[in-house]
């Protein structure tokens, strides 16, 4: 006779009631799983993770190989979707790292007559959403402010840290402003050349945001990453270094600086006017010292050779633009030195307010060596003239300090606003950005840079943008036109 049955029959429906549940946490574990890394890949971030280099300038791809991937994932969870949840614009400020608010008024300076005149192609049809979402081909990221909070929809990765640095200028704005920067939803692209061609685009225009433009060029100029610092490079925020470059400037009297004109920077990017400028290294027949600079020597040596307030020994500092316009520019200006500027093609929202004779000598690229002699023996002729206008080259650049950046950014999304004939809404791709979330996505070195760059509440109001002028900007190129092609004929 066998054994009972039953005892077996509860042992099993004890078994199966038991596993069944934990089969089912297995699955809900995994499914959870599965979603979060679903989640995760989709998750593009101000850091560049899950994002490729832009088609249109190729650099090699961002490598996160340093984080496991238990650290990387926690970090995009924190970062993106925890950081900005309860946060305010002024709850994160350590006070000794506030920046100077100044308290400066009445009318911004004429350089800012050029915002009006840039976004001229949208004055008469306005900007609808089409506009900016056919602009989207040749953006980076796209760019919606709501009710002050920041919205960043990320299309393609940036060199370096430019994405994160201009993010950070933005969010800078809203502190300096709060209340005043209007809703607005705009495209913006990190890279160096633009895009937008006047006449391909005429039909419809699209407007683009970058950091320089040219006359046959729609791409709508805004301040670089640089101004909040550039740390692979080691550079500072902008009123911190122009301070240390004009300090390091009086170092040496106009009469004892070297008589000859002086020019350190990367040769190997593409830029043909840098390579013909190499042939003018002589300082007895050309007047002329041209360096090449190693940053991966510069990056091991702890920047030692680089530092900008020990660049302005030379009565004389040539401009020549790289891959396309160069950040060097405002440095170069700001030595107190005779700035010899190279035919520039591209713009920045600065450069467009400076004048020959007056801030910079012109140089013409079509006789380059003979062109920079005959300035350099001009300025030992005329050396009062010469020091003069050095002066106003680095006089322009100390009236160009964080207050009038923000109030440029401030004046030029404000007016870009006004054309919008449609309501910005932050798109769903799009994710939050506040301080938090950025400084999270941050390493050590760049937290350092952001943290120096942080902006105080303005107890002033911003500069107060002039009328349109156009006669204003048609004088003012007819006559910067006349006195470069009189110095250029002089050669």
């Amino acid at each position: 006779m066998g054994p009972p049955s039953r005892p077996l029959r509860r042992s099993s429906s004890l078994f199966v009631s038991r596993f069944v549940p934990f089969l089912a946490f297995l699955s809900l574990a995994a499914l959870l799983f599965f979603e979060v890394e679903n989640i995760l890949s989709q998750t593009k971030t101000v850091a560049g993770h899950n994002l490729e280099p832009t088609p249109w300038h190729l650099f090699p791809p961002r490598s996160f190989n340093e984080e496991n991937r238990y650290a990387r994932a926690s970090k995009i969870i924190q970062c993106s979707y925890l950081s900005c949840r309860g946060s305010t614009n002024d709850d994160y400020v350590p006070p000794e790292n506030r920046s100077r608010v100044s308290h400066q008024t009445g009318n911004c300076p004429e350089l800012f007559r050029w915002i009006r005149r840039d976004l001229e192609p949208w004055a008469q049809s306005g900007i609808s959403l089409t506009h900016v979402i056919e602009a989207k081909k040749y953006a980076a990221f796209r760019v919606v402010v709501v009710g002050g909070k920041l919205y960043v929809d990320f299309y393609y990765a940036c060199v370096q840290s430019r994405a994160m640095f201009t993010v950070w200028g933005i969010l800078q704005l809203l502190r300096r402003y709060p209340g005043r920067v209007p809703d607005v939803d705009l495209m913006f692209d990190c890279m160096d050349k633009p895009s937008i061609d006047r006449q391909e685009h005429q039909s419809m225009p699209l407007p683009l945001f970058r950091y320089c433009t040219t006359s046959n060029h729609l791409d709508i100029p805004f301040p670089d990453w640089s101004f909040w610092g550039w740390p692979e490079v080691n550079i500072g925020p902008w009123d911190e270094e122009f301070s240390s470059i004009k300090k390091g400037a009086r170092d040496r009297s106009w009469r004892s600086k070297w008589p000859v004109a002086y020019w350190k920077g990367n040769p190997d990017v593409g830029a043909p006017i840098r390579t013909e400028l190499q042939k003018c290294n002589h300082s007895r027949l050309w007047r002329a010292q041209i360096m090449h600079q190693d940053w991966e020597a510069e990056v091991k040596e702890g920047f030692e050779k680089s530092k900008l307030s020990k660049q302005c020994n030379h009565r004389y500092k040539i401009y020549a633009e790289g891959y396309a316009w160069s950040v060097s520019l405002k440095y170069i200006l700001s030595c107190g030195s005779l700035p010899l500027i190279i035919s520039p093609e591209y713009e920045d929202f600065f450069s467009r307010g400076l004048f020959p004779k007056k801030n910079y000598w012109p140089v013409a690229a079509s006789n380059l060596c003979s062109s920079i002699k005959y300035a350099v023996e001009w300025g030992h002729e005329n050396s009062p003239e010469a020091e003069a206008i050095g002066r106003g080259s680095q006089d322009y650049m100390a009236n160009l300090n964080m207050d009038r950046v923000y109030d440029y950014m401030l004046h030029l999304i404000t007016e870009y606003s006004k054309l919008l004939d449609f309501k910005p809404v932050p798109p769903s791709s799009a994710m939050e950005v506040c301080p938090e979330s950025l400084l999270c996505y941050a390493d050590e070195r760049q937290r350092q840079f952001l943290e120096r760059s942080v902006s105080s509440p303005s107890a002033a109001p911003p500069c107060t943008l002039q009328p349109p002028d156009s006669y204003f900007i048609k004088n003012w190129l007819e006559e910067k036109s006349k006195i470069i092609k009189d110095v250029e004929n002089s050669v």
